[in-house]
This record gives structure tokens, sequence and C-alpha cells, in this order.
């Protein structure tokens, strides 16, 4: 949990317009480090922005342009990952470097709207994710739309999430990837070809595959299987995302694989495989013949 949480204000309507940058420097989970500065926009400033920011044009006089932090923000940024919550603020300052001819920031960003969805997908999956809410929710105090603030309330928002779903970094880079509710099923099927060494057996997906239903759908045709979208005593082949071996807002098991327990309970052959074990069967197959 070593990572970088940064935030911006701007001056009017145009991302590029930064008039305050913050960045907050997380080490195992814990708030270390800070660093913030005024921006000379170099542009006007509109006053519903300045309504909500309390920042204008006396208050940067004299502060550096989007130049003079870039290098400072180089030096903190480089080979890290930064977070953000929505991907505004990871826009904000590409469009800035993009303005003044820089090179962009060598980073990995992670948005931590897209962590909060799915950490908590039946308080925010749909809506109600701002920075605002979110830090309410968890008990996090900080003053909303000062840069250094919001950079820290993100990173602690992320440190909350990581502890609540027992994920680390590179866990949320490959869950963001994913479906908001991992048991989300597309209603695909298939015949399966005739030729193939699965021919007879009729496979169910369900969970968060690592690569498109589709694809896994087709896989398993070519295979042999004919591919069906729920469970019933015709299945034969129950495949589980890996991810769903994890715990995702408590729940542990679709409610297909709960339906496939229950039909195995009941006498009916049905066997239950993981996603990367399926795959290697099907590749193995395809080598061997």
């Amino acid at each position: 949990m070593q990572f970088a949480a940064i935030d911006v204000e701007t001056a009017n309507a145009d991302l590029a317009s930064i008039c305050q940058i913050g960045v907050a420097i997380f080490r195992d989970g814990v708030h270390v480090d800070s660093w913030s500065s005024l921006v000379d926009p170099e542009d006007d400033f509109d006053g519903f922005n300045i309504s909500i920011h309390g920042i204008d044009e006396q208050t940067v006089r004299g502060a550096p342009t989007w130049p003079g932090v870039a290098e400072t923000l180089r030096g903190l940024l480089t080979g890290s990952v930064v977070a953000c919550h929505t991907p505004f603020d990871r826009a904000a300052t590409s469009l800035a470097c993009e303005k003044h001819r820089l090179s962009q920031f060598d980073c990995k960003w992670l948005d931590t709207a897209r962590v909060v969805r799915r950490a908590w997908p039946e308080k925010f999956g749909a809506k109600g994710y701002g920075l605002h809410n979110v830090a309410k929710f968890l008990g996090i105090d900080f003053k909303h739309h000062d840069a250094l603030e919001d950079a820290r309330a993100a990173g602690e928002v992320l440190c909350r999430a990581s502890a609540h779903a027992g994920f680390s970094l590179d866990d949320w880079f490959a869950r963001v990837q994913r479906p908001i509710n991992p048991t989300f099923d597309q209603p695909i099927t298939r015949d399966g070809n005739s030729e193939g060494p699965l021919f007879g057996n009729v496979a169910v997906f369900t969970g968060s595959l690592a690569i498109p239903r589709r694809e896994a759908a087709d896989l398993a045709a070519r295979a042999g299987c004919g591919v069906g979208s729920s469970v019933t005593k015709k299945t034969t082949l129950l495949i589980v995302g890996d991810q769903d071996i994890s715990k995702l807002a408590g729940k542990t098991k679709s409610s297909k694989h709960l339906k496939a327990e229950e039909l195995i309970g009941q006498g009916c052959q049905i066997r239950i495989l993981r996603e990367s074990d399926f795959q290697s069967i099907v590749v193995a197959q395809a080598v061997h013949g």
C-alpha cells in the first residue's frame, strides 16, 4: 500500500486551467507526507469555480505556472501508483502537460471512485460515489475542494477500501477492469462442436471471468460443450471465474454456483471448475488432441 494520491482545482471549465494541486503520500496504508502548491493557470477565473474553491487571480499572484510545478510533480510521481477520485484530475494533469508541451507523467493511475463502486456495490454501485459522500460514509474528515485535503481523503478512501475487501493495489488494478457486480451473467448460449473433445457436456459460466464472456463461450463451444445461460439438471460443467474464489461484498458464491451445489446434492452429475482449470483442459486437448 505505497502510493500517491492527487487532486487539482481549476480556474474555469477548461481542465488544463489548474490553479491548485495537492499530493498526499501513503506508505503501508498510512499518510506520511504531503505537498501542495497554488498554480498560476495563465487563464481567466470563472466566478462559479471561485465560489467552489475560493481561489481567484489575487490568490495565485506570484505562484508558479504549470511548467514550474510539473518537475516537482515528476519527482514525486515517477514510477508510482497515483490515486485520484474520478478521472478528472488525471485528465487535468495530462491536458496541462499537453498545453505546455511537456511529457506526461510516468506513473500508474488508479481511480478510487471505481474502487469504491466495487468495494461497496450495494451502497455506491450506481450513484452517490462522489468524494464527499464516500468520505462521510467512511467517517473521513476533510475540507472539501482544497486540493491537498481532497487528495488525502482520496488516499484514505483507497486504504479503507483495501482493508474492507482484503485487496492489494495489484488486486485493485485487476478488479476495476471487471464489472461492478462480479456475478452478473450475460445470457449467452452456444451449440457445441460435435467433433470437439468435450462434446456432450453442457457448460455454464458464472462470476467475473479473465476473458470476455462471449470469448469464453466460444472457447467452450469449439471444445464441444453446449453453453447454457442458467444451471439446470442438464448442466454438466459449471465454470467459475477465478476472482470469485475471493469474497466480494460478503458473497463467496453466485446463485448459479449455489444452484449447482444443490443439484449435485440431488444426484446430478455436475463438475465445478475454476476458469483457469477449464482453460488448461481445453488448451491441452487442442494441443494433444
